[in-house]
């Protein structure tokens, strides 16, 4: 009852529904517009950009302060981002935390200090307005946001602690340092709201036109259902028509298509709903789970479903939705399925393998295949929307929605795939309690 009187206060106030949506709904992008050649370029950016600077403010325009092995630090951490081991896969966890990390170090806090240490004159004042705009450009203004005061409050500690002594920022000059801090700081904020809004705006018109499609070709397969009951009720009231048998197997294969197509239909609609995941509290049996979802699935063909073999070795209960882990796991062996195809059409025994287990304190799900795998080059890119590996088989939603319902149970999807040799996609979550 207190909820929906919330939620209806709520809806009353579109500024606070608004903030709401902006700060806690809308998804973290911990590095726009990500690939690994443009974090190899920024690195670069940082390991030579401090290299340049520390001649330039040393040597042919000196500056009050200027620190050889701290611009060399510097340039280091920005040769993590260009090291492949950091750059090759940008949605993972670890290129996220370094990047996060090495951003927040070279921009607020080696920006500030530098600013500190130089008494705020006028080239710094300059530098940490440019300083400003770039962290909002390279990351989710949300983070942009606490890494700008956090980092500047660092630096401002370690100054009071470590910093030489300087001559203080001119009383006549702090306002106009305010103004222009805060002049770039609402630009930059500004400038990044709307980028993002722009970036959810079309998404989300994609994703709706898609649904939109999606649901208009349940019309023909109705139709294409009522011919088989049609052709069903002939056969029926002509048993001994020697066409009946052949009737009757035309009809059985027009009710299979038809179901396998809705199932199809179901899926696109399920991943279309890719920004608008609700949240749950389901506790979810991990073995119950994968043993009704291969169960249920629209298998094309007997040999098919027989290639499919489920490995339980312990069971393990998560919280989140049944139905929309259910569509994750749809989505995984559709797509094994596929790459079983291209490799071969035979389905062998045991290609597709599912196995669910634990290891240390966390629950995992792995769908593995022996199909034609990813290519190496697409690896970082296949969670991406719209990204599909298969040319012309795909959208490309499938595993964006599913990395997106993982992580809103605290799990993680990672994946390893050798071109020809088959792929592992590995489901690890949080148990529930534990």
């Amino acid at each position: 009852m207190k909820s929906a009187r919330f939620s209806v206060w709520l809806a009353q106030r579109p500024s606070l529904q608004w903030l709401r949506e902006e700060l806690l709904l809308a998804p973290l992008e911990p590095i726009l517009h990500p690939s690994p050649r443009r974090l190899w370029w920024l690195g670069l950016s940082f390991f030579s950009g401090n290299a340049l600077f520390a001649w330039i403010w040393s040597s042919w325009l000196p500056q009050p302060y200027e620190n050889l092995p701290l611009r060399v630090m510097a340039s280091l951490l920005g040769y993590s981002l260009m090291t492949r081991r950091v750059n090759h896969d940008p949605g993972s966890r670890l290129t996220q935390r370094v990047f996060g990390l090495v951003f927040w170090l070279e921009l607020p806090v080696l920006f500030t200090w530098m600013y500190l240490c130089n008494s705020g004159n006028t080239v710094w004042l300059a530098t940490m307005a440019a300083m400003v705009l770039i962290y909002y450009y390279v990351t989710d203004w949300r983070l942009a946001t606490l890494g700008t005061i956090t980092g500047g409050l660092l630096a401002w500690g370690l100054f009071l602690l470590f910093g030489p002594t300087v001559p203080p920022l001119p009383q006549d000059q702090r306002a106009v340092h305010a103004v222009v801090f805060a002049f770039a700081w609402s630009i930059a904020l500004v400038l990044s709201l709307s980028s993002a809004n722009l970036r959810r705006t079309q998404l989300a018109n994609t994703l709706t036109t898609i649904g939109i499609m999606a649901h208009e070709l349940r019309t023909p397969l109705s139709t294409a259902d009522l011919l088989g009951d049609a052709i069903k009720m002939e056969v029926q009231r002509q048993p001994n028509n020697p066409r009946a048998p052949q009737m009757e197997k035309l009809a059985l294969r027009l009710h299979t298509l038809v179901r396998n197509m809705n199932h199809q239909i179901d899926t696109q609609i399920a991943n279309a709903k890719l920004l608008q995941l609700p949240e749950h509290t389901e506790m979810v049996s991990a073995i119950g789970l994968v043993n009704d979802v291969v169960a249920a699935y629209p298998y094309q063909s007997s040999r098919q479903r027989e290639c499919v073999r489920v490995h339980l070795q312990s069971d393990f209960i998560f919280q989140s939705s049944s139905r929309q882990f259910a569509q994750v796991l749809d989505n995984l062996i559709k797509n094994a399925l596929h790459s079983l195809m291209a490799a071969d059409s035979k389905y062998p025994h045991g290609a597709l393998r599912i196995e669910v287990g634990m290891q240390r304190d966390r629950g995992r799900i792995s769908v593995i295949d022996d199909g034609m795998g990813i290519e190496a080059a697409l690896l970082p890119h296949i969670f991406k929307p719209f990204f599909s590996s298969s040319r012309g088989t795909g959208h490309g939603l499938g595993l964006a929605f599913c990395q997106q319902v993982v992580h809103s149970a605290g799990g993680t999807l990672q994946v390893k795939s050798e071109y020809a040799i088959g792929a592992i996609f590995t489901i690890e979550l949080p148990i529930a309690g534990g």
